[in-house]
C-alpha cells in the first residue's frame, strides 16, 4: 500500500479509544518524574504531546471525511465510551505540564476538554438509552464503559490541580463535585459490569484488556482525591468534604489493589487455559495506563495521607508500568511495520478498538 492509502485507511478505521496511547505515555511520564528520573519522563512527555496533536488532527479528519463511521461508533455500546479517552488524554498531558508559575497550558487544555466531556457524558449514554434497540444495552456492557469515569476524574484532577495553585473556591468546588460524580458513576458501572460477568456466559474473546480499566478507574479516582486533599484546607468545600474524600479515596485505593490479581487471572484464563493468541491490539494501552495511574495515585495519596507504604508501592509500580510501556510500544511498532508491508497484524477488541 502507498502512504496516502495507508494514512487514509488509518484515519477511517481509527479506534474510538486511540487516545489511550497518549494517556499511557503521559501517566508513565508523570510516574518517572515522581521517582526522580527526568530524562525518561521528558521523552515520554514529548511522545505523549506529539501523539496528542497527531491523533487530534486524525480525529478531526475522520469526523470531516468519515462522519458515518464516527456516528456508528457513537451508537455502538462496545465502542462509544472510547471517546472519553480524548478527554482523559488532554487532561493527563495538561496536568503533567502544570507549573504553579505558568499554569496557562494546563488551564487551556482543561478548558478544551470541558465541552467534549459535556458532549460525551450526556450525548453517548443518552443516545444508547433513547435509540431503538435490538436488545438490552446492559448485555453489551464491558470494561470500556469505565472510561466514562476516567474522563470525569481526569477533569476533576485538572480542576483540583489548577484550583490548588490559584486558591479558587469555585475550582475547588468543581473538583470535588466532579470527583463525587465520578465515584457514583464508578459504583453504578461496577455493578453493571460485575452483573454481566456473573450472568452472561464467558468466552475467551470477551476478556479483552478493557477490563483493566476497572482498576484504572479506581486509580484515577484516587489521584483526583489526592489532589483534592492538597487543596487549601480553609476553603469552604474542604471543611464540608475532606473526611469523605479521604476515607473513600483510601477504600478505592485498596479496592484497586484487590482487582489486580483477578485481572491477571482473567488474562491467564484467556491466553493459557484457552490458548487465545497474544498479539498487538490497541486495547493493550488499557493495561499500561492503569499500571501507571495506580503507581502515580499511590505515590500522591501516600504523600498526602502520610502513608509511606503506599509511596513505596507506587515507586515499585513505576518500573512495572515503564516495562509494560516498552513491551506494548515494541508490539505496536512491529504491527505497524507489518501493515506497511502488506501483512497487517490483526487488531482485536479492547476499549480502544472494541469489536
Amino acid at each position: 500500500m502507498r502512504w496516502p492509502q495507508v494514512l487514509g485507511s488509518a484515519v477511517q478505521t481509527l479506534p474510538t479509544g486511540s487516545f489511550s496511547f497518549v494517556m499511557a505515555s503521559g501517566i508513565v511520564s508523570t510516574a518517572f518524574a515522581a521517582v526522580g528520573w527526568p530524562v525518561p519522563s521528558l521523552i515520554l512527555l514529548i511522545i505523549a504531546a506529539a501523539a496528542l496533536v497527531i491523533l487530534a488532527a486524525m480525529t478531526v479528519w475522520r469526523f470531516a471525511s468519515f462522519r458515518s463511521e464516527v456516528l456508528l461508533d457513537a451508537r455502538n455500546p462496545g465502542r462509544a465510551f472510547g471517546f472519553f479517552t480524548i478527554v482523559a488524554a488532554i487532561n493527563v498531558v495538561g496536568v503533567r505540564l502544570y507549573s504553579p508559575a505558568s499554569p496557562t497550558v494546563t488551564i487551556v487544555l482543561a478548558a478544551l476538554s470541558v465541552p467534549l466531556w459535556l458532549l460525551f457524558t450526556y450525548g453517548l449514554p443518552g443516545n444508547l438509552m433513547l435509540r431503538p434497540l435490538a436488545g438490552p444495552v446492559a448485555a453489551k456492557v464491558d470494561g470500556s464503559w469505565f472510561l466514562w469515569v476516567v474522563g470525569t476524574q481526569s477533569l476533576a484532577t485538572a480542576a483540583a490541580t489548577i484550583g490548588g495553585g490559584s486558591r479558587s473556591p469555585a475550582l475547588a468546588t468543581m473538583a470535588v463535585a466532579l470527583w463525587g460524580i465520578g465515584v457514583v458513576l464508578y459504583l453504578m458501572l461496577a455493578t453493571l459490569v460485575t452483573l454481566r460477568l456473573l450472568t452472561v456466559p464467558s468466552k475467551p474473546s470477551s476478556f479483552t484488556p478493557s477490563y483493566w480499566i476497572y482498576m484504572g478507574a479506581t486509580a484515577i479516582t484516587v489521584l483526583a482525591g489526592s489532589r483534592i486533599l492538597l487543596l487549601p484546607q480553609d476553603l469552604p468545600v474542604m471543611a464540608a468534604t475532606v473526611a469523605v474524600v479521604s476515607g473513600l479515596t483510601f477504600v478505592l485505593w485498596a479496592f484497586g489493589a484487590w482487582w489486580v490479581p483477578l485481572l491477571v487471572i482473567f488474562g491467564l484464563w484467556r491466553h493459557v487455559m484457552h490458548r487465545e493468541s497474544a498479539r498487538y491490539e490497541a486495547g493493550l494501552w488499557s493495561i499500561v495506563f492503569p499500571l501507571g495511574m495506580y503507581s502515580v495515585a499511590s505515590m500522591h495519596f501516600g504523600a498526602a495521607a502520610r502513608l509511606p507504604l503506599l509511596v513505596s508501592i507506587g515507586e515499585a509500580g513505576t518500573w512495572v508500568a515503564g516495562a509494560a510501556w516498552l513491551i506494548v510500544t515494541a508490539a505496536m511498532v512491529y504491527a505497524g511495520y507489518a501493515r506497511l508491508l502488506g501483512r497487517p497484524t490483526p487488531v482485536t477488541g479492547g476499549p480502544a478498538a472494541p469489536q
